[in-house]
């Protein structure tokens, strides 16, 4: 039986309790990270469900990962359209960043091929339409530059500067060339988004079943880290793009929208949920993360459902139809976008409100998610976020969130905050934890005698502790935990009298 938001919510609460003491055996030095709940695939009733569970069905990659896919492309089929109304009166984009969690042979490539097809078969027809368009735009830009130059140089015709001025009113301005035909790239640096931005299409999405790609690029390098968090940050928040660079003089592009999917191993998870830096630039409160368990050794062969063809092809007939209606557009422009404001109905503003008061209990000083009080701060904005989502892929012209949809953005936003207590807490432990771990596997595994002393660790030991005083700061951690007791008067070991030495609690894991 599914169990309930509320289930799920308090189980991720558990992360941030204390371990208990068994007897007199030694306690973990860091916490099992507990098995991460069920996504709440049944938050998305209907098409994008169902298309979840027949991408799951075809792949056998984990639920969690396929409905993460499929909301992304939704994100992006839909953001350009409108922007949700908060009851604070803000109107905010409906852009979403997603982070999924899952390591080599997963399936991720087969899973965004397949969320990702109405979105590939819309690039395709952007090329196609670039490719026709483009050849006619440049005989008119030439035509152009041709007949300015020549009003500019014909003395004769154009006499004075008051007849060049009004020649070249007539003349009008450029043509507009026909934007860039790419509407997803993988691991862009943030100037180059924003050049993609100014002369493509003004909705795109960053999405790479390789996430290590992008978190090892060009874009996240040390020196380019900070500009990225902080870009992709103000796109989140729906900011004017703002620009001054020598080279290409000042730019302010409004109305663009951004979304995000990284797919990404565990190893790189950790980088990123561990860097102080895109926390601080509050990149880390935007993403909506989940970890499905692994389903590597568990997808034997089977044939796939033959309703789950139908339902992925029912997916994309909608979002391919989403996709090819024209977005509404600053009068002029071709790529400012200029969404309407879908508001939250009656109940749906009752619930938000209600959900947002109960997350504000919860990240005061010790409460259950002040561990994650970034991301916490901004679960009622992603619950209108996701609910706007569901209600425009359910009906592009819907006049507003409605209150079944703003319990489906809820349900899915506390999956994710379970989620983030999980795994932060599990990446946020302090460094001499990391090391006494370290110590601890290399007694248990390759020191092989009953006792040790403090020379045996800092020579002998982990390369992470090479001196008398970080071994006792390591050794009276394992004290403490019960995995090293203290030898009274000291022993002899190796031949050598030592005044501090201990014996070794070996236990079974």
């Amino acid at each position: 039986m599914p169990r309930s938001a509320e289930d799920r919510f308090n189980a991720g609460k558990s992360v941030s309790s204390e371990f208990g003491n068994f007897s007199n055996a030694p306690r973990p030095l860091v916490r099992k990270i507990p098995d991460p709940e069920p996504f709440p695939i049944e938050a998305l009733n209907g098409l994008l469900g169902d298309a979840a569970a027949a991408i799951h069905d075809q792949s056998q990659a984990p639920e969690a990962m396929c409905t993460q896919a499929v909301l992304a492309a939704a994100t992006l089929a839909v953001q350009g359209h409108a922007n949700v109304e908060l009851p604070t009166g803000q109107k905010r984009p409906v852009s979403c960043f997603f982070l999924t969690v899952a390591d080599s042979g997963e399936r991720k490539s087969r899973v965004d091929e397949l969320a990702l097809g109405p979105v590939s078969k819309h690039e395709a027809s952007l090329r196609e339409r670039y490719d026709e368009d483009f050849p006619a735009w440049q005989n008119g830009q030439d035509a152009w530059e041709k007949q300015r130059a020549q009003i500019l140089g014909d003395k004769k015709g154009y006499p004075d500067q008051n007849a060049k001025r009004l020649a070249l009113n007539d003349l009008g301005t450029a043509p507009s060339a026909p934007l860039l035909p790419m509407q997803v790239c993988p691991e862009p640096t943030y100037e180059g988004l924003v050049k993609m931005l100014i002369t493509g299409q003004p909705s795109i999405g960053v999405f790479s079943a390789e996430g290590g790609q992008f978190v090892g690029g060009h874009g996240m390098t040390m020196e380019n880290k900070l500009r990225t968090a902080a870009g992709l940050s103000s796109l989140w928040d729906g900011t004017p793009i703002k620009r001054v660079r020598a080279g290409d003089g000042a730019v302010t592009l409004p109305g663009r929208r951004v979304s995000l999917h990284l797919m990404a191993q565990s190893g790189v998870m950790a980088i990123i949920l561990s860097d102080a830096m895109l926390a601080d630039q509050g990149l880390l409160s935007r993403v909506l993360l989940t970890a499905p368990r692994a389903a590597s050794g568990t997808r034997f062969w089977r044939e796939p459902n033959p309703s789950s063809d139908i339902a992925i092809k029912a997916y994309s007939w909608r979002l391919l139809s989403i996709l090819e209606t024209p977005m509404p557009t600053a009068e002029g422009k071709n790529n400012e976008l200029l969404p309407r404001t879908l508001p939250l109905s009656l109940e749906a503003r009752t619930k938000w409100i209600a959900f947002s008061d109960h997350v504000e209990h919860l990240i005061g000083p010790g409460g259950d998610m002040e561990p994650i009080k970034g991301l916490a701060n901004k679960l009622a904005e992603h619950a209108a976020r996701l609910a706007a989502i569901l209600a425009l892929v359910e009906n592009l012209d819907a006049e507003a969130v409605s209150g079944s949809h703003m319990d489906a953005g809820i349900d899915l936003v506390q999956h994710y905050a379970g989620e983030a207590l999980r795994l932060f807490a599990a990446i946020a432990i302090s460094e001499n934890l990391r090391i006494a771990q370290e110590v601890l596997d290399w007694l248990m595994n390759k020191w092989g005698k009953p006792e040790v002393s403090l020379p045996d660790i800092y020579q002998n030991g982990p390369n992470a502790i090479r001196d008398k005083q970080s071994a006792s700061r390591i050794v009276n951690i394992l004290v403490d935990h019960g995995w090293l007791e203290p030898i009274d008067g000291g022993g002899v070991l190796a031949g050598k009298k030592r005044r501090d030495a201990w014996k070794i609690i070996r236990v079974a894991a």
